[in-house]
């Protein structure tokens, strides 16, 4: 059986290539090469990249049977997320590898400006010693300004709150209650820009983010400010800040990223009062080995189907452990659905109830679409592009969660209304210790069968021989019967036999068992991958 291929593209800890062991084929290659990585990527299953990778809309058209980007770190400016997620390819990071890393160089980085700690080690290197002339300043007492209370952000805060410093942020998405609790005071950018004596980034890029501090922002702080950017390059405008500092209306920064890296060449670098560092904030060994085992982590979950929490063009979050169980269990009931209807619904409904339905339980939402569009389109469907799928098919798709559940203790069902108007549900839920699943309600007929990978149903009007008549059929053409069910709404009324049989049933034969029992449906569900 053929290994899944992972190519790594950049370097990767030992820790994390052992994570990914003897389970998948390695390959490695040079991905800031283009002419090197295009034809690599011809028949690999995962990349996994840092930053210098470019995995673009021609990197991922290159690999037809892509199915994951990692990303060994934080930030995904090399990776285009919009077109990995129209290829159904899951985009990976490692969210919290460098966050410390990060905090603590932007620690460093604002003692260094406030001490002139690179220009004295730089003058005294040099044969010179100029005390007078490096005299800095304290940070107690001062007002720091933290510009995104994020994870870094928040670190950032805990590192400081020692110093004696008074703290006070901006950050359009966080409540004032959650930043008080961590004694910070929220306030506007201008705000924060006006008060502070020192201004620390922490903010994500974006097109809202870039060029954020910009002139008119530098405009309106304390000429004593000393700005500091371990975040992103581009936030700060480089220019505007060189600017500010030559006409002495900011007096200082420590930089360590820049709109264009690598970046050896910039009017900062004439700046005495700048300290500039080569985008260092995740370079420790610590933050390397965490982020390599991270997306290796989240690559063999990728590959293995199954949800991973750290994909970033994925809905919801981490799943609960009561929930995992369900995915497969709800993608099942996807596939067995749009075989019962043989057409793609105008409306779906994801139904949850009992116990589980008080976790999050959004990526029971995502495995339905999955197992709905699996045997729809001819493209791979994942977790990531299954929902695209729907919005582009019309399909309105609602989450419905309740605790009361009577007849199970969890039950998952998707229902369905088609374009005639018909409704098609089904329903299943995972049963004793063992967590077997069972399928236990097709279109409001109530059974308890499990779905093996061969199923059939068949809907008629209720009346003696009909059993004998489907077991004589699939005999005559060698289909043997694990196991049957029958199940009516009344007697002489609608009634419905499950079957699981060891082997697919030919379509003409479901055609001549529905005919002779002259069944209102008869459909088959083969879900063997």
């Amino acid at each position: 059986m053929n290994r899944p291929v992972v190519l790594v593209a950049e370097e990767l800890s030992d820790a994390g290539l052992a994570v990914l062991g003897a389970d998948f084929e390695v390959r490695h290659t040079d991905g800031a090469d283009r002419a090197q990585l295009l034809p690599a990527l011809a028949d690999v299953d995962a990349v996994i990249v840092r930053s210098a990778t470019q995995i673009d809309a021609e990197a991922i058209a290159a690999a037809p049977k892509l199915r994951v980007v990692a990303r060994a770190g934080v930030g995904l400016d090399n990776v285009d997320v919009e077109a990995a997620t129209k290829a159904g390819v899951m985009v990976v990071n490692a969210p919290t590898s460098n966050i410390t890393s990060a905090a603590e160089h932007t620690i460093a980085l604002i003692l260094a400006s406030a001490r002139n700690v690179a220009q004295g080690h730089g003058a005294l290197k040099g044969g010179e010693w100029k005390r007078s002339k490096y005299t800095g300043v304290e940070l107690d007492g001062k007002v720091v300004g933290i510009l995104g209370l994020g994870k870094i952000g928040q670190l950032v805060a805990q590192r400081l709150q020692p110093f004696g410093v008074e703290l006070i942020a901006y950050d359009p998405y966080l409540q004032p209650a959650r930043a008080a609790q961590m004694g910070v005071q929220l306030l506007t950018l201008d705000e924060v820009l006006e008060r502070s004596d020192f201004i620390t980034v922490h903010l994500p890029k974006s097109k809202e983010t870039t060029g954020l501090v910009g002139d008119r922002e530098l405009h309106i702080v304390k000429p004593s400010v000393r700005l500091i950017n371990v975040a992103r390059g581009g936030i700060i405008d480089e220019n505007a800040l060189y600017s500010a500092i030559k006409e002495g209306r900011v007096a200082g920064a420590g930089i360590d990223v820049f709109a264009k890296e690598p970046c050896t060449d910039s009017p900062l670098f004439e700046l005495d009062s700048v300290v500039v560092t080569p985008h260092l904030g995740a370079s420790t060994h610590e933050a390397q080995e965490k982020a390599g085992t991270q997306v290796a982590r989240s690559v063999k979950l990728a590959l293995a189907g199954e949800f991973v929490p750290d994909a970033v063009n994925v809905q919801g979050g981490a799943v609960a452990e009561d929930v995992k169980p369900g995915l497969p269990l709800t993608e099942k009931l996807g596939r067995i659905f749009t075989a019962l209807a043989g057409e793609v619904a105008t409306r779906l409904d994801v139904d949850v109830r009992g116990e589980i339905a008080s976790q999050d339980v959004r990526v029971l939402e995502l495995a339905a679409l999955k197992g709905v569009f699996s045997d729809v389109v001819t493209d791979q469907v994942t977790y990531v592009n299954a929902p695209l799928l729907a919005k582009d098919r019309g399909v309105v798709v609602e989450l419905v969660t309740s605790s009361e559940s009577p007849d199970w203790r969890n039950v998952i069902t998707v229902r369905g209304v088609l374009a005639d108007g018909r409704t098609v549900s089904v329903s299943g839920t995972l049963s004793g210790p063992r967590q077997i699943t069972k399928i236990v309600e097709v279109n409001g007929f109530a059974m308890e069968i499990e779905p093996t990978d061969h199923l059939a149903f068949f809907t008629y009007t209720d009346r003696p021989g009909i059993v004998g008549i489907v077991g004589r059929l699939l005999g005559e053409h060698s289909v043997n019967i694990a196991s049957m069910q029958v199940s009516r709404n009344v007697k002489g009324g609608k009634a419905l036999i499950a079957l699981t049989v060891d082997s697919a049933i030919p379509s003409d034969v479901i055609e001549q068992i529905a005919g002779e029992i002259g069944a209102d449906s008869g459909r088959t569900v083969d879900l063997e991958d």
